[in-house]
Order: structure tokens, then sequence, then C-alpha cells
């Protein structure tokens, strides 16, 4: 992969050197993989944001703010993210760039000292995490999985994915479930968490101009961490199989409807059609040029906003429109219409030409902030694809419309969820 300098240091630990001279600072990424479940989704999203509270060396968010301070004002952020089935624990630093600093300050070296602190040496009272904290943090993410529902657009988008894959593992919330916060405590926790930390495979990604050398030398001191036997990547499963499309319909108060349909392409990240997936996603409905944009919004005024988005892991597209609730009929029958028109190879050189455009600004975009060069890196590795930024670029502009026209005869309408106006 070019550019990407993958060393595997010890089993189910891997780091990642990005080496780039664009930026002031160097960026580090954490990051913890485990399968996507229900009985421990909820832990593993509370786990990152109990750590944070405090470690044996810094034991309360005011001292670690404080240490941060003396770090150069070092970034530190945690949390969980979701792709495919995997539910990835992170944490993340972003730390000024050592050219800036004295030749005796090894930044490095203390910022991942602190990295270890917080992640595998957190405060701990009667062999459990502090009660406090947890009690604390359970009510926070209580407030931020029921707060989902203020944002119209992502709940909808949320409960299409949760109506779509309820009997797969894909269709677990990422931050778990209000239910399953109430069995958690500072034990059960504490317990898991130690599990997490000797089962689960790590990817460190450091992002910036230091040197190899010394990035493996204090990465290999600080991490060093005995893993167990049993660790292994979390698969997501991409089914192919369609039945009759559900249909789901919710009410609540909002100002306009919001229509979510799910499709399932077949198609993941490894397979040859992929590239032209992501072409057919962007005519279909990535931005102004996209077909949704220009008939269903501009033309026919029948959404106020539309546009497509890919799942990649797990082979999905969804579509989501803010529309009039009388509207409904006519905007989904416009929507599919729009679809059938792309599968009978009605693209004009303007929408295909633009699309391409689009997508390749896109990728030379990643280029210009750390986070997202390393979320780039870590969909390649999950997705098992070894795509540099110009391969990807290479591959999307030699797709043809053909190409677009064939892969979208696997597009496939799965569910279809609305959420209305409560009479």
């Amino acid at each position: 992969m070019n550019g990407l300098k993958g060393i595997n240091l010890k089993k189910g630990l891997n780091l990642y050197y990005l080496p780039t001279q664009k930026f002031k600072t160097s960026t580090i990424s954490v990051n913890i993989h485990r399968q996507l479940q229900k009985k421990d989704a909820t832990k593993n999203a509370l786990i990152p944001y109990v750590l944070r509270r405090g470690c044996r060396d810094f034991p309360t968010s005011q001292a670690i703010t404080q240490h941060l301070e003396g770090l150069y004002g070092t970034i530190f952020d945690c949390g969980i993210n979701k792709k495919g089935e995997d539910q990835i624990i992170f944490f993340n630093f972003e730390m000024i760039d050592e050219t800036y600093l004295p030749e005796d300050m090894n930044l490095l070296e203390s910022v991942l000292h602190f990295a270890k602190a917080v992640i595998f040496d957190p405060v701990t009272e009667n062999a459990a995490f502090k009660k406090e904290y947890v009690a604390q943090e359970k009510e926070k993410l209580k407030d931020v999985i029921q707060g989902l529902i203020n944002h119209k657009t992502s709940y909808a988008v949320e409960r299409c994915y949760q109506e779509m894959c309820k009997n797969e593992r894909f269709g677990i919330y990422e931050l778990g479930s209000v239910e399953d916060l109430n069995g958690i405590d500072e034990k059960n926790l504490y317990e898991y968490y130690k599990d997490v930390m000797r089962t689960s495979p790590i990817d460190i990604f450091v992002a910036g101009s230091l040197k190899r050398e010394t990035i493996v030398d204090t990465v290999n001191r600080f991490f060093d961490m005995e893993p167990a036997e049993n660790i292994a990547y979390p698969s997501t499963e991409i089914i192919s199989e369609v039945g009759e499309h559900k249909k789901v319909e919710e009410e609540l108060p909002v100002a306009q409807g919001k229509l979510s349909l799910g499709f399932r392409t077949k198609i993941s990240p490894r397979d040859k059609e992929y590239h032209a997936l992501v072409v057919c996603n962007g005519i279909l409905g990535g931005g102004p040029p996209s077909k949704l944009f220009n008939n269903v919004r501009e033309r026919l005024s029948l959404a106020y906003y539309v546009f497509s988005r890919l799942e990649k892991f797990k082979g999905l597209m969804l579509v989501s429109a803010g529309i009039e609730v009388e509207k409904y009929q006519d905007a989904l029958d416009e929507i599919l219409a729009q679809i059938d028109e792309i599968k009978k190879g009605n693209i004009s050189d303007d929408e295909y030409h633009a699309t391409i455009s689009s997508l390749v600004n896109g990728i030379k975009s990643l280029k210009d902030n750390a986070y997202h060069m390393i979320e780039y890196h870590i969909s390649q590795l999950l997705g098992g694809t070894e795509d540099s930024f110009e391969d990807l670029i290479e591959k999307i502009t030699a797709v043809k419309k053909e190409d677009v026209v064939a892969v979208a005869q696997n597009i496939e309408l799965d569910t279809i969820y609305f959420l209305k106006n409560k009479q």
C-alpha cells in the first residue's frame, strides 16, 4: 500500500506509519477492534468515556487537562466507531511536530506514556472501576443514546438500518442501548474491560514527519501487553438475498417527513465491481450533479434534501430525503424511477463526468487532514483492500458508463422507512 508502512509488532498489535511533511502536528490513533454484538455493544461504547475520566498517574479530568497542557497542548480524544460489524474503540492524540520543539524534548515518548496510562492503567477502587466515574458516564451515554431522536435525519437513517438488518449484527446501534446500560456496574465493566484489552486486535496509526525507527521503538516499549492466543479481527457478513421489501412507518413530532430507503448491493469492497458501485452511488445521489438532486429536489420539488450513500463494508446503499408527508408516494416513485434510469443506461455525459470529478476531488482532499488519512487507511485494512489514494483515483477514473449500468442491476430495495408527523 503506497505511503502506508505496516509493521506487526506482536500478535494482535500492528503499527501503521503514514509519513507526511504536510502538517505541523503528528497524529497518533489507537484503534481497538471488537465484534459488534448486542451483549457487548453498550459496554464497548462506555469504556473509552470511563477511561478518559482518569488513570492512576492522572486520576481526574483536571489532572489530565493540566498534563496535556504541559505536553505543548497535545489534544486527546476518544470514543467509538462502527465500520460494518466492527465496533472500534479509538483513542486519538494530536501533538505538535517535534521539528518545532527543542532538540532534547522527546514529545512522542511523553505522549505515548500518557496514552498507555489512560488506556491500560485506569483509576480503580476495590478491583473495579471508580464507581462515581461509571455512574456519571452511564448517565451521559444514556443522554446521548436518547438524544439521537432529536436529530431526525440521523435518527431516520439509523432506524432504517436497524429495521433492514434486524437479524444481523449491523442492526445494532454503535452506542448500544439504554436497556443494556442498566445492567452495567463498575465491577462487571472492569472485568469486561480487562478481557477486551487482552483479546482485541489493536491497530496504531501514526501520521507525521517522525522517524520510522523512533516510532517503532517507542511504541514497542509502551505497548508491551501480553495478548491472548485467540485474537481475530471482527468479520462483516454481506447479505445478498432480499425477500419481499419491508415497509416501516413511525410517528413523531416532526416538521417534515423523513424517508429512508435501504438497498442491498451484494457487493463488498473486495469485489472488482466495487469502484463502479461508488460511481453509481455518486451519479444517483452524491451531490448537486446527481440524478436525485436534479430531479427529485430541483425539477419536481419533491424533497427539501435528498442524497444517497454507501455502507461499503456491509454492501448497503441508503437514500435519505426530507419531504412533505403528502408527497410521500410521489417522492418514493421518483427515487425508484431514477435508479431505474441508471439501470436502463440513461446516464448523461454531464452526470458521468461531474461525478468522476467530484469523487476524485474528494479523494484528493483526504490528504489535507491527518485524521481523514488515517480513517481512509483503516477502511482499506478492514475492507481487505490495499488502494493508495493514487490507486483509488486510477480505479475510479477507469470506470465506464457501462460498468455503472452493470453494477446497478445488483441494487435491490430491501426496506422503506418513513418518519412522519404524529397525528
